[in-house]
């Protein structure tokens, strides 16, 4: 029998760096909530985004875009575990044991529900919308998974260079946006996929090992940096993407976006005290840890939900009042208490292929490590396959399947059955080669 919060808890050892589970929590809640808030449904179907509707509310994207937290969260959490078990194909299977197999099975559900729609002849409407909307957040998996399959090298270079690692990763993001804007050189703003965020993700490196000693330093030049970038250059206001726009600050992410993630950070960070002081609480970290147990099939899930709702009130010919009226506003707690109600229903479904979850910020003792079974080839081969797999889902949608409409992703045409073949290949290369 798993054991349950209350057992967790009871087990937690005062080392323990509790805030970093409660900014993990925090962080994909935030997420959450922004999708079902941003959601704009008119009466014919179209989704649309309320931040489009009205600009005046994107200065709240400076503190709502909040999944560099999770990133960081992640370095964290990642450097701890690599260091007590230094075994690539075995860290791999660790750190993904809770993230793959909820992701899958959510590919799997949505491949036979999109099948089984198109064969129907219902792909229309916001069935339709739906298809193509609920792939989207892959997009944070497939970066999460790059994030894991680099930690290794990324973490021994930042043993020898510390904080070079990430002027580096600043440097190299700065030089990618300046060949796109001022050079326009094609396709290079692809790479700051990985400059922005693996340069995010090593200040996770950072903070595990206790080096960020300044962030009120961190936090004041990445908001300044940030609204500089926006005043005087061709970077948007808006911290997350906005239908029809000619640059986006997340897709492929920028420079601005990197200050953002600074600010955050640093924000964050300046917290630490009294947000460990909370996190320590037996009821707020019994509520963390049951919160953590769940949150990837939350995530996961929560865009079928409010979709689901939608879908409802356009079936029951419930009003849809324009996007941000008056009637659209008194609307929004009854939808978002739908929404919750409908993912905690979906949760309960589909929890038990997300292992219970110890959290994210033990800080166990290092260990010798067994021998080392596990096939590092396979594993790295199997961890890429997932990795394109799943982000090429994400553009791709679950529309489409039979006609094999394709996409480009970065610079290659992929399907959605090619990306979710490779997706599921490559998940299981990682589990067979991380058994060891």
């Amino acid at each position: 029998m798993a054991p349950t919060a209350s057992d967790l808890a009871a087990r937690t050892p005062d080392t323990r760096d509790r805030y970093v589970d409660l900014l993990r929590v925090a962080s994909l809640g935030t997420v959450v909530l922004g999708h079902w808030l941003m959601a704009a449904v008119g009466a014919d179907g179209s989704v649309g985004n309320l931040l489009a509707v009205v600009p005046a509310l994107q200065p709240l994207t400076w503190v709502l875009q909040i999944m560099p937290v999770f990133f960081f969260v992640g370095g964290f959490a990642h450097a701890l575990s690599y260091r007590s078990r230094p075994v690539y194909a075995v860290f791999l299977r660790t750190r993904l044991h809770r993230l793959l197999p909820p992701t899958m099975v959510f590919i799997a559900v949505w491949t036979a529900a999109a099948l089984t729609v198109q064969l129907a002849g219902g792909d229309t409407g916001l069935t339709g919308v739906a298809l193509r909307l609920v792939a989207q957040p892959l997009w944070f998996i497939g970066i999460y998974l790059a994030m894991v399959a680099l930690t290794p090298p990324l973490l021994k270079l930042h043993e020898r260079y510390g904080w070079g690692v990430f002027c580096g990763l600043v440097a190299a993001a700065a030089g990618v946006d300046t060949l796109r804007f001022a050079a326009g050189v094609p396709y290079v703003e692809f790479l700051n996929f990985a400059f922005v965020w693996l340069a995010v993700h090593q200040l996770g490196f950072l903070r595990a090992d206790g080096r960020i000693r300044r962030p009120s330093a961190l936090a004041v030049t990445g908001l300044a940096g940030a609204a500089a970038l926006v005043a005087l250059g061709p970077y948007p206001l808006s911290m997350v993407g906005m239908p029809g726009e000619k640059v986006s600050n997340m897709s492929p992410p920028t420079l601005a976006l990197l200050c953002h993630a600074l600010w955050l950070i640093g924000a964050v960070e300046l917290l630490r005290g009294p947000g460990g002081r909370l996190a320590r609480r037996p009821a707020v970290w019994r509520a963390v840890i049951a919160a953590n147990g769940i949150a990837m099939t939350a995530f996961l899930w929560h865009l079928t939900a409010m979709l689901g709702v939608y879908g409802a009130m356009l079936a029951l010919d419930v009003p849809l009042p324009a996007p941000a009226s008056a009637a659209w506003w008194a609307q929004v707690p009854p939808r978002l208490a739908a929404a919750a109600a409908l993912t905690s229903l979906l949760v309960a479904a589909f929890r038990r292929f997300e292992l219970p979850a110890t959290g994210t910020g033990a800080r166990s003792a290092p260990r010798r490590p067994g021998p080392a079974t596990g096939s590092s080839p396979s594993a790295a081969l199997g961890i890429t396959l997932c990795l394109f797999g799943v982000l090429g889902l994400s553009t791709a949608g679950f529309g489409g399947l039979l006609e094999g409409r394709s996409v480009v992703l970065v610079a290659v045409d992929v399907t959605a059955p090619a990306a979710i073949a490779m997706a599921l290949g490559g998940w299981l290369l990682v589990e067979r080669a991380g058994r060891g």
